[in-house]
């Protein structure tokens, strides 16, 4: 049996106390902090930078593959090492068995990565994967499954993450020769209704056999959504065998040395339709034992691991939210790829992390607020208006806070101008609001609510501040400065100056450099009145008002600089993020509740 020296060490400071910052511990260097072996989704930020600041914050630290191992690339852009566009499904297995054999106890990993090289090359794999180990040996995905869970369950010790999704309605655009018209096709295809499963239909052959039929048991004609039969039936092949993986997972964990794992299922891009995925989440649902989990959202998925292991190894008990709505509309989907109303996502997530809804908002150790798409267009500038009083409340009376903007983009940038104008944006507990709306929620209360549970515990070091300071960082600057001004600029920029495409800056083969320097010189300017206003903001960094300071702290510089396409795209950046020392708290610049 390991000796779990690490792990004991985080045991004995996670049961220290609860609710006081004590001392600051001497700062532990990379190696010294517990490990988990984490397999990326794929390479994109969410899955990569952010989740090692959100782990480096609770004082974990991440052990990950070389990047060209679970590197995605699209349609002309060069290849991986291994010749693909894709991961390197034998590679990853190898290293995982790696990680094992040096004595790791701690894993979250990526059954897509692990089983179809990333997420997109899931939706578009039709037929079972073989791969070639470097000992020769040859093995299916299948195989690759079991053994890699063999080899974990092994070790009674290990605690394992299993990350899975809901395969989305439509492929990828611009993967594997596939197009706009083919993807607007097949998700109109998907999200047509289907015929509902239930009892013994609800098995996987039921659920695949009945792929093609509608709620009235009609067929569903591929000729009639702009398909061949062809097209049809390599997406139905790939659904079933996405489906069939998934269900293979779920059998070989139900055995009672995997009372250790946990298995986290995320639907990936749906609808409020009764669409095509509808059986394939009541059935995975019903294949969930304690501890698993089936959320709305896949880019998060990977936050919530990492939030509820540290939960889960601190002893977490729960806790109190308020969670209050400005705009009207949280019993609406945030989006056109959400399949539940907002406030439905929401009470599924505060379930997850344990959080206890609370009717008296005053009495909520945690304070939740959330901008909804405004239920009246007229009316949103007194919607946000209402927030930040709100936010300003919170301040004033030290409320730990966690802000979702869920707005969809219905306010432009007179939202994030007002919140940069007038309140400390570097006090949040959390922030989320770029991307898809289907991971705001998570990937808001994931950073949300480890943040509080660490403070809470009342001990932390340097380190891990800085690290919380980046992924907050991250997250604002990237939402208000790139998604909502910069990535608009660039679009117009590419297509009208450049006459290239804003998707893919090697088909056509574009000047990448030039687009590189449009992106450094338009986040200098945007993001500076941001910068300034986290610079000159505090930090929650105790939750007893009386310890020094009030808790509170002041942050450090804030640099940024290597910033990048990780896909050769415009739709997200990369970038470095520095952040100095947290100093005493800065004095009041924004507003007379400052304190």
């Amino acid at each position: 049996m390991k000796k779990r020296i690490l792990a004991a060490a985080l045991a004995c400071v996670l049961l220290a106390g609860c609710g006081v910052r004590t001392p600051a511990p001497a700062e532990e260097t990379p190696e010294e902090r517990p490990v988990i072996a984490y397999v990326p989704l794929d390479d994109r930020p969410d899955n990569v930078e952010r989740v090692v600041y959100l782990a480096e914050s609770v004082g974990y630290s991440l052990a990950m593959p070389e990047a060209d191992l679970y590197r995605t690339r699209l349609d002309g852009q060069p290849t991986n090492e291994n010749g693909t566009q894709y991961g390197d499904i034998a590679a990853l297995y190898e290293w995982v068995l790696d990680q094992e054999a040096a004595g790791c106890d701690r894993y979250i990993l990526s059954m897509d990565q692990l089983l179809s090289g990333g997420l997109v090359n899931s939706r578009h794999t039709a037929e079972t994967l073989a791969v070639t180990l470097s000992d020769g040996t040859v093995m299916t995905d299948r195989e690759l499954l079991g053994g890699l869970l063999t080899a974990l369950a092994a070790d009674e010790n290990n605690r394992v993450w299993l990350l899975d999704s809901v395969m989305r309605l439509a492929p990828t655009v611009g993967y594997a020769g596939f197009g706009i018209e083919e993807y607007n096709a097949l998700r109109a295809y998907g999200a047509a209704p289907r015929k509902e499963a239930a009892g013994a239909e609800l098995t996987v052959e039921a659920i695949a056999a009945d792929y093609r039929l509608g709620s009235g048991e009609a067929l569903l004609r591929a000729a009639d959504f702009g398909l061949t039969e062809e097209q049809a039936d390599t997406y139905l092949s790939a659904r079933r065998r996405k489906l069939e993986l998934s269900d293979r997972m779920m059998e070989v964990v139900s055995g009672r040395e995997y009372g250790n794992f946990r298995v986290l299922i995320g639907i990936d891009d749906s609808s409020a339709e009764e669409c095509i995925q509808k059986n394939e989440i009541a059935y995975l649902r019903s294949r969930l034992r304690a501890g698993d989990a089936l959320l709305s959202g896949v880019d998060d998925l990977a936050f919530k691991a990492v939030a509820k292991l540290y939960l889960e190894e601190r002893g977490w008990s729960g806790g109190t939210a308020a969670v209050r709505y400005f705009g009207g509309s949280e019993k609406e989907p945030a989006c056109a790829y959400d399949f539940q109303p907002l406030d439905d996502i929401m009470e599924e997530h505060l379930a997850f992390f344990a959080l206890t809804r609370s009717g008296n908002y005053r009495a909520a150790g945690l304070q939740v607020l959330v901008l909804t798409q405004p239920q009246a267009a007229e009316n949103s500038g007194t919607y946000y208006t209402q927030l930040i009083e709100a936010l300003k409340e919170c301040r004033e009376r030290g409320w730990p806070t966690i802000l979702i903007d869920a707005g969809n983009g219905a306010y432009g940038t007179a939202f994030h101008e007002a919140l940069t104008e007038q309140v400390e944006l570097g006090w949040l507990l959390s922030y989320a609001g770029f991307l898809d709306m289907a991971i705001v929620t998570g990937t808001a209360l994931s950073h949300g609510v480890a943040r509080y549970a660490h403070l809470e515990h009342g001990e932390t070091s340097p380190g891990e501040e800085k690290a919380f300071a980046k992924t907050l960082a991250d997250s604002i600057l990237k939402d208000f400065c790139y998604k909502n001004v910069v990535r608009e600029d660039l679009l117009a920029y590419i297509r009208n100056d450049l006459g290239a495409s804003p998707d893919n800056f090697w088909n056509p083969d574009t000047d990448r450099e030039t687009i590189l320097r449009r992106l450094e010189q338009g986040m200098e300017a945007a993001a500076r009145s941001v910068v300034k206003n986290l610079e000159r903001s505090n930090c929650i960094v105790s939750l007893d008002r009386s310890a020094e300071n009030g808790g509170l702290a002041g942050w450090g510089g804030v640099e940024l600089s290597n910033y990048r396409f990780p896909w050769d795209r415009a739709f997200e950046i990369g970038m470095d993020i520095e952040v100095g020392d947290f100093t005493k708290p800065h004095k009041s610049v924004l507003g007379v509740y400052y304190q």
